[in-house]
């Protein structure tokens, strides 16, 4: 029994072939939104590519891109076949086509879910990018005079501010590195010699961070030097006091933007994909009401098209049985070829007549 048989008639094929054209053209335009966003997704992480340890975070708007040209290509197509179906003699030609085609579109969906998918799941990997990309940064920023690196304060600084974060996990990060330049420090003061001295790697360590991590709203005055330090500042408590410094760390900061943007992007995406579901279910029942015209020379004849020919049950296990033909033949073409093979190095045997 054919899975979703409906009954048509010319006007009912007419309005379907109409209906399946105009949702192809929404999908065109569907399709050129997927494009942007891919677009839009590679500019910003393009944006931040200094604070990433790789290019892989990239495989998420590669994704959308290619997926929003196929689109534009494959319901562009379809809309030709649907608007030439509404002319019988224009339709034969798609005809051979059209199997082959389905089959594609089936294919095309499956990467579109699976897409949808990607951009729901590339948190963990986007994380670790981000973790190790600005653990790597912060440690370039005192190379202001470094060629090549010596952007990297300005990145960091601008980072922080934007995104109201300081360091990777938190301000603390800042007390582990030497983030203030050579440049800038007095060797021959005590207090610096002391520092690099109690340090085994010999860097000037000190429990500050950059005025970028300053908070703007806080009532009291920015203290970015001696955070830890309760004596150092009037009234101030290190552990209880309500630091006027960001709190959040930036690989957080940038992850929630970057996830909470992926997210609705793989909602976009999933839309389309149920869409192109619809219009690949449409397409289908176009195909097959066309194909079972019982007299082609009365195109005003009642028709009939499904989605399966048989039900779901049969259609798999057919597949199925398909499956196991061609294992079988690929098995039998192998053993042959080994048996030749064997054949030819035989070697014959030699009488000797004495």
């Amino acid at each position: 029994m054919a899975l979703l048989k409906v009954k048509f008639s010319q006007k009912k094929r007419v309005k379907l072939a109409q209906g399946l054209w105009l949702m192809n053209w929404f999908s065109v335009f569907a399709g050129i939104l997927v494009f942007s966003m891919g677009l839009y997704l590679k500019i910003e992480l393009r944006k931040r590519s200094e604070v990433m340890d790789n290019s892989e975070s990239h495989f998420v708007p590669n994704s959308l891109i290619l997926m929003g040209i196929l689109t534009c290509a494959f319901n562009g197509f379809a809309g030709k076949i649907c608007y030439d179906s509404l002319d019988p003699a224009k339709f034969v030609k798609w005809k051979p086509l059209l199997k082959p085609y389905l089959a594609l579109c089936f294919l095309f969906n499956i990467l579109i879910f699976f897409v949808a998918l990607i951009c729901f799941l590339m948190r963990g990997s986007l994380e670790s990018t981000l973790a190790q990309g600005l653990k790597n940064s912060m440690k370039f920023y005192r190379d202001t005079d470094t060629p090549g690196r010596c952007f990297m304060k300005k990145t960091i600084d601008m980072l922080q501010i934007e995104f109201k974060c300081c360091g990777n996990n938190g301000f603390k990060d800042w007390f582990e590195i030497q983030w203030i330049s050579n440049r800038y420090l007095d060797f021959s003061s005590k207090e610096v010699k002391d520092r690099i001295k109690s340090n085994v790697d010999g860097r000037y360590l000190v429990d500050g961070v950059p005025f970028s991590c300053c908070n703007p709203s806080s009532p009291r005055p920015c203290i970015q030097y001696q955070v830890t330090n309760n004596s150092a500042h009037y009234s101030y408590d290190y552990q209880t006091e309500e630091l006027n410094l960001w709190r959040r760390g930036c690989r957080e900061a940038l992850l929630y933007y970057y996830s909470s943007m992926m997210s609705s992007m793989g909602a976009v995406v999933l839309l389309v994909w149920l869409f192109e579901m619809s219009v690949m279910a449409g397409l289908r029942l176009l195909h097959t009401s066309l194909e079972s015209i019982a007299n082609p020379e009365d195109p005003e004849c009642e028709s009939e098209g499904w989605i399966l020919e048989n039900s779901l049950k049969d259609s798999l296990k057919s597949a199925l049985e398909s499956l196991k033909k061609i294992g079988k033949f690929n098995q039998v073409e192998a053993d042959a070829e080994g048996a030749e093979g064997e054949e030819g190095t035989k070697t014959p045997a030699i009488t000797t007549v004495s």
